[in-house]
């Protein structure tokens, strides 16, 4: 390894230095990809791109330390590390934080203005704009969001080759996104349909299943009377009695004696006097309400699921809006005993949202006499857009889908191929998809996305043939139908009888996200580097998107190139509060990182990091960055002790020095097993303890010795093994702690530590003729006197100079023996005057006589 004269500052400290290292290596090249070296010498690292939406959090640092950690230790073991950044600058979250931020609004009906410029601070109306200058302001916003990004992740010190970025809304992304949807749509595996989707009425957009999230809300049970054609009634119990005027059918379990003598016939809704079937079907709950519900098009999956096997009609009244359509009773469809006075109860909820409808259908329902008794409260988990307000409605729409459940085998035994750590988060994953219950819905009726590369023919009426899609030619890749236009047509045919219109909506933002391996490796682009890239080599991300990005990208690798994309995952947990609740946006308590990593310093706040383990969730803790601190303080010192006199060195005989070097070489083995099992924290955690025993107890029990108290020989052995040491903890703690390490290694060695190589335990125990078990017997039991002798003399205040005048140690007869041989560090360390008395015995005790320090010159 590269010498160098040993420089060490007089007052070494961590201030300044991210600063100062950032930008070396950034000059240096230090973690630039070599793309020359075979796929066997290379790490590939599918970096999960944060959305880029206004702030990080400290959830990001947390989980993006645990990958750079990685990262690190593989380029030191000779791999040649891919570590990209990406940017997730796609879908509603770009979309809501530049409404907010700009006070606009998307209205595509408006013409491009080329001359637009956004108010200084938003209004209190919003102004509407033109789909382009909307996508304008997104790209602007979140470049300027990147940029700050970047900067903090400089600052934690991420080893990522910034040449290597890449943005899920740029042009390669979207070129890629284009041609395998193209290649899915040719092999059948995309297709659309029109069909009750999941919707969200604020975003008004359509949303798939791993984007749903539970929500407890109060509610109310109503029970209405449902009249028989022939007399008598039924009462059945609802929660969403608004929905009354779309019920379709009315079903009961077919084993439920209450309900059997009415299958096939029919019951007339209150209000609208529809004639609907009574039916039977096995999802219906005897024990829920009073064992008979309503279907209706559409309240839950459930009403999708039996409107299906039934084969019913739809009556669909809620609107992508949220308000209750307009309709005409008596109307095929709306059929009704008494058209006019459905008519007349209709009209006092059309055009009301859902809640007030709600209210409004209730009073109603009691003046009529059609609601027995009064509502009874209840709480139940309602479904939710995760990043939505309001509860989901189902709104029958044209949406495009890939196909998903007649791949769920596969996609298990795909699962099972990952390596995943910890291992228990495949079953998060199996549960997934054992789980789904329809194919993924890929489209958003949103504006900043990656759009369909497909028009469609109008048709003499000026409607769009749907079933005869034009899709673009690959070499044209990437197109917007909303402004390109298709192959045989000319502009002036946009939106005319006899032309075209593009494709309006947009593909999902995971729907991107799920191609960050081809994305990041350019496939279609260069086939080269692709193949020396993919499959990659892991995935890193947080444990709660296994059921979104982790799938997802496992299922278009899948379809795409009949591979996993990566051969591992690597899954962290959250961050919570003192309460152990997620520190999120949505929950108002995160914590923004910059004053972190200023206060306690990059490496402090990675300490604390790393000291998550894979998978689980870690509270939130200051303290611990406050020892990560110290940790790296230390680091300072006690490399300036052990280099401030590095001269004499020799042959390593001393027993302390040996035991020190065969202890340190067991912690190399166990650290380097960790890190390659993605196993972080029992690195770092047997890395410190053995540093803080190096410093406080092994350089305090050679200390004289060192300075040649016992001699020449006697010093070089301690300088030798000591130097050895160092450069081995240098490298153990270079994962962690990049800034500090770097800067102790610049005092004496040439290049960065974090392109030196990891260390082997050879390389320790080589000098010394192999481990030597005994020499740590030896000095764990020199260290194990001296920590007694300091225990003694901390408890009677005395100055560790203190003489011990006479001592008396009892031990086994192996102990003692030992003992014997590191007596010489012990004696000047403990500062012993005369020989103690040694007793033979079962168990260690020890006596100590203190005598009176020495008086200052």
């Amino acid at each position: 390894m590269s010498q160098k004269s040993i420089v060490v500052p007089e007052k070494p400290a961590l201030e300044g230095l991210e600063t100062k290292w950032q930008a070396r290596w950034e000059a240096e090249g230090t973690y630039a990809f070599d793309r020359a070296r075979p796929r066997a010498e290379i790490y590939a690292i599918d970096t999960p791109p944060p959305t880029v939406s206004g702030s990080l959090h400290v959830g990001h640092v947390f989980s993006f330390t645990h990958t750079d950690v990685i990262a690190r230790f593989q380029r030191m073991r000779g791999k040649a590390v891919f570590y990209p950044m990406g940017w997730d600058d796609n879908g509603l979250p770009t979309e809501r934080r530049v409404q907010n931020f700009y006070g606009v609004r998307c209205d595509p009906s408006l013409p491009y203005d080329p001359n637009f410029q956004p108010p200084e601070k938003p209004g209190k109306d919003p102004i509407s704009i033109s789909r382009p200058n909307f996508i304008d302001l997104c790209r602007r916003l979140t470049k300027e969001d990147e940029q700050a990004f970047e900067h903090l992740w400089r600052y934690l010190g991420l080893s990522v080759d910034w040449s290597a970025t890449y943005a899920t809304i740029d042009k390669r992304s979207q070129r890629i996104s284009q041609i395998d949807f193209l290649h899915l749509l040719k092999r059948g595996l995309a297709y659309q349909l029109e069909a009750p989707t999941l919707w969200d009425v604020d975003f008004r957009t359509a949303v798939a299943q791993a984007e749903l999230e539970d929500r407890e809300r109060d509610a109310a049970y109503h029970l209405l009377r449902f009249d028989r054609p022939g007399g008598g009634a039924i009462e059945i119990d609802t929660t969403r009695p608004e929905l009354l005027p779309a019920c379709v059918a009315v079903v009961a379990h077919p084993a439920d004696e209450r309900y059997k003598p009415l299958f096939g016939q029919h019951v007339l809704t209150p209000l609208f006097r529809a004639k609907v079937p009574v039916l039977a079907h096995e999802l219906a709950d005897p024990e829920k309400g009073s064992g008979i519900a309503m279907i209706c098009t559409f309240g839950d999956i459930t009403d999708v699921t039996w409107w299906r096997e039934l084969s019913l009609p739809v009556r669909a009244v809620i609107q992508p809006d949220g308000r209750l359509k307009r309709i005409t009773w008596g109307q095929p469809g709306w059929e009704s005993d008494n058209a006019a006075a459905a008519q007349q109860s209709y009209d006092q909820l059309a055009g009301q949202f859902v809640t007030k409808a709600r209210a409004r259908i209730v009073e109603l329902l009691r003046e009529s006499g059609s609601l027995v008794g009064e509502p009874r409260p209840i709480t139940h988990n309602v479904k939710f857009y995760e990043k939505g307000d309001k509860p989901l409605e189902i709104v029958t729409s044209r949406q495009w889908f890939i196909k998903t459940m007649e791949f769920r085998s596969a996609l298990i035994e795909r699962g099972r191929q990952v390596k995943w750590h910890p291992d228990y988060m495949r079953t998060r994953y199996e549960n997934w998809v054992n789980g789904l219950n329809g194919d993924w819905c890929i489209s958003r009726q949103r504006f900043s996305g990656i759009p369909f590369p497909l028009w469609y023919p109008l048709d003499n009426s000026g409607q769009p043939e749907y079933g005869r899609p034009i899709a673009a030619e690959e070499s044209r890749l990437p197109v917007d139908p909303s402004t390109d236009v298709p192959a045989g047509f000319t502009a002036d045919q946009r939106d005319k009888p006899g032309g075209f219109t593009g494709e309006p909506d947009v593909m999902d933002t995971w729907a991107t996200s799920s191609l960050t391996p081809q994305i990041a490796a350019r496939w279609c682009e260069d086939d080269d580097l692709f193949h020396r890239l993919f499959p990659m080599d892991v995935r890193p991300q947080g444990h709660d998107i296994i059921r979104t990005w982790l799938f997802s990208t496992v299922l278009r690798s899948h379809l795409a190139h009949d591979s996993l994309p990566w051969t591992h995952a690597a899954i962290s947990g959250f961050v919570t509060d003192p309460d152990r609740k997620k520190m999120s946006k949505s929950k108002g308590n995160v914590i923004t990182p910059f004053a972190l990593l200023e206060e306690h310093g990059s490496d402090g706040v990675r300490y604390w990091a790393a000291g998550g383990r894979p998978g689980a969730d870690t509270v939130f803790d200051p303290g611990q960055m406050r020892v990560g601190r110290r940790l790296a303080i230390k680091l300072l010192n006690a490399s300036k002790f052990v280099l401030t006199k590095p001269e004499p060195r020799g042959p390593i005989t001393e027993l302390a020095d040996r035991g020190i070097l065969t202890r340190l070489g067991e912690v190399v083995n166990t650290a380097t097993e960790s890190l390659n099992d993605y196993d972080y924290t029992p690195a770092l955690e047997r890395s410190e303890s053995f540093f803080w025993f190096f410093c406080d107890d092994y350089l305090e029990l050679v200390k004289a010795r060192r300075y040649g108290d016992h001699g020449e020989a006697a010093a070089a052995s301690a300088n030798s093994a000591m130097l050895l040491a160092l450069d081995a903890m240098h490298r153990l703690f270079a994962p962690f702690l990049p800034f500090v390490t770097e800067e102790v290694w610049s005092w004496w060695k040439d290049g960065s530590v974090h392109r030196a190589s990891w260390p082997v335990a050879a390389e320790l125990l080589d000098p010394i003729g192999g481990g030597d078990q005994r020499a740590v017997e030896a000095l764990n039991e020199g260290c194990r006197v001296l920590g007694e002798v300091r225990k003694r003399k901390s408890e009677e205040k005395k100055p560790l100079r203190t003489p011990v005048v006479s001592a008396i140690i009892r031990a086994p007869r192996h102990n003692l023996d030992l003992l014997d041989e590191v007596w010489r560090d012990v004696s000047a360390s403990g500062v012993f005057v005369s020989t103690p008395r040694k007793e033979e015995s079962t168990s260690f005790e020890s006596v100590y006589e203190l005598g009176e320090p020495e008086a200052r010159a």
